[in-house]
């Protein structure tokens, strides 16, 4: 048993019962889909969304087979950037498919660019968070959980001022 003096901060008891509660790539999933073209920069993300993480394998959408050819020789890195942002190993591979993307990047550099993924309304955060949450029995605890996550997954990354591209 711990001593009394010992006090845990609130994020590692936060990432401990995502941790027991399997909930850590799913947390991740969302980060990745947020940060994914300051991982993977601009002309790359353009062409790519990542999907999901199952059984440590992530699965990233890409508009044709040329973009999946070149992406296939830049799993290496690609797969060093993504668990460097997680800071552990979620990621062991990187599965490249062909896929369709709702929203269309305009063409040109003086266009607008919009946003691939927008963010999740709150409520949608709020409901997926509740679902995650759902082991937890003390229903305090339990909606003031699934609000932090909600909070924590719908904050953006401040834009920077060039994107990072992979060397």
């Amino acid at each position: 048993m711990r001593g009394q003096s010992r006090l845990d901060s609130f994020s590692s008891i936060l990432a401990g019962l995502a941790h027991r509660l399997g909930l850590e790539s799913k947390l991740f999933e969302g980060r990745l889909r947020r940060q994914w073209p300051d991982i993977v920069g601009e002309p790359i993300a353009t062409h790519t969304r990542p999907d999901q993480i199952r059984f440590k394998k992530l699965t990233v959408f890409v508009h044709n087979s040329v973009w999946l050819q070149q992406l296939s020789f830049l799993k290496p890195v690609l797969l060093q950037k993504v668990n460097a942002m997680a800071g552990q190993a979620l990621v062991t591979e990187i599965v490249l498919r062909i896929g369709e993307f709702s929203a269309t990047r305009a063409a040109g550099p003086e266009a607008a660019i919009p946003d691939p993924m927008p963010p999740p309304p709150a409520a949608q955060l709020l409901d997926e968070a509740t679902l995650h949450t759902q082991g937890i029995l003390d229903q305090a605890l339990r909606e003031h959980l699934a609000a932090v996550i909600v909070q924590a997954l719908s904050q953006a990354p401040a834009p920077s001022h060039r994107p990072r591209q992979i060397p």
